[in-house]
């Protein structure tokens, strides 16, 4: 686990009854233990400016909930070794729910990002609260198989609008989510879940990217690309990821990047996603391809099947990346105008394609932005790879524990 970046001092909190700063300050304290580990108490109160005693009894707390464990780490310095802080491993755990268009991965995840195990069902639209007890019923399994005994709670994460403070599926591409209450449908199959969470499929992958990415740009201000069957957005502005009024923030899939283009389903042409999801580099490909079939051992044509010709020089699938390449590039380029963030974190199948994708795409954002902006602008290949919807989904659940665990008996 590499980071989240996110600034907190004590100047920063509202004035609040002993109880409600000591909560604050404890998820201060938990959270610097996560991204500076190993970390000792003295270096703890340098960072926080609070007092040696509240930093002690906060910690000593912390111990007995076998949250964090000590231990005498090595020093160059003579003397005796000082003694650090460490996040507990194979203690908590968070249920998680990816829900794509055809397949629902399904995992248990540590919180500290590692994935213990995972499966896969294929999605199921009609009758979501059956669906839901079939993912429950396949998590509980990974719980028996990898013997964990509890978990903290289960994310959920699908594509379209979710209210997440109430965990409604306020609309979901397919329409037969929508206003579907998600917390409900898994409480009732797991009655004794600490926390629930429902979320964005592309913003809790950004949120996810923020917290166990292991990139060494400056992610403090990025905004996260899935790619797949449609295009979605995260945006994270000074380590914070941004839902917007409505919660539809970061639909760039449905920016214009070719006036008067093809028709999108939303209504409008010349949309992002229609020239540089998963099914138009496929479209793509089939339009230049005479039979229809890519030339490796004449297989059915996907993404992958493109992506393996290339790599072994067809010329139809190297073109074809490359134009979506060109492609991403327009839509990377809005957003650059729009957002100017310190980078753009693209994942999905597409980022197989890297080498052959990115000079095309940097070459369009560098001739389009305006002087300067460029230099500064990264775009890179998601950390997570193909597991950053599944650690979104459990980040919603990880997030809470960090933040808010036990508030209750504070």
């Amino acid at each position: 686990m590499n980071r989240s970046n996110e600034q907190m001092n004590e100047e920063s909190f509202i004035p609040g009854n002993q109880k409600v700063v000591r909560i604050i300050n404890r998820a201060m304290i938990l959270n610097l233990i996560r991204t500076k580990q190993p970390i000792p108490r003295t270096e703890i109160a340098r960072i926080t400016g609070l007092n040696k005693s509240t930093v002690s009894s906060i910690v000593s707390g912390l111990l007995q909930e076998n949250l964090i464990y000590e231990q005498a780490t090595s020093d160059q310095n003579v003397g005796r070794n000082p003694v650090s802080l460490f996040l507990r491993k194979n203690r908590f755990y968070a249920g998680a729910i990816n829900v794509d268009p055809e397949t629902t991965t399904l995992g248990v995840v540590d919180i500290d990002g590692t994935i213990i195990g995972t499966s896969s069902l294929r999605t199921e639209y009609a009758g979501p609260e059956r669906f839901i007890s079939r993912c429950t019923e396949e998590i509980k399994s990974l719980c028996q198989e990898n013997r964990i005994d509890e978990l903290e709670g289960i994310g959920f994460t699908i594509g379209g609008i979710v209210e997440d403070g109430n965990s409604i599926a306020s609309y979901t591409p397919n329409g037969r989510w929508e206003n579907f209450n998600v917390s409900r449908a898994i409480r009732s199959n797991w009655p004794g879940l600490k926390i629930v969470s429902a979320g964005n499929e592309a913003k809790s992958c950004a949120l996810a990217e923020l917290w166990f990415g292991g990139s060494e740009a400056d992610l403090s201000s990025f905004v996260f690309v899935l790619v797949g069957p449609a295009i979605s957005s995260g945006i994270v502005i000074d380590n914070r990821l941004l839902d917007g009024g409505s919660q539809a923030s970061g639909e760039f899939g449905h920016i214009t990047i070719v006036e008067g283009g093809e028709a999108c389903e939303c209504g409008n042409k010349g949309c992002w996603e229609k020239y540089s999801s998963d099914q138009a580099t496929i479209k793509r490909y089939e339009g230049k391809s005479s039979s229809g079939k890519v030339s490796l051992n004449n297989k059915e044509i996907t993404l992958q099947t493109i992506i393996d010709s290339a790599f072994l020089g067809e010329k139809t699938a190297i073109n074809t990346l490359k134009e979506t390449g060109y492609y991403m590039g327009l839509g990377i380029t809005n957003i650059v105008r729009s957002i100017d963030p310190k980078a753009v974190i693209l994942s999905g199948r597409i980022t197989q394609a890297w080498d052959i994708i990115y000079p095309e795409m940097i070459k369009v954002v560098k001739e389009r932005t305006s002087s300067g902006r460029e230099r500064n602008i990264q775009i890179l290949p998601s950390s997570l790879s193909e597991h950053s919807g599944l650690l979104g989904a459990a980040t919603l659940v990880i997030k809470e524990i960090f933040d808010y665990y036990r508030i209750t008996s504070e």
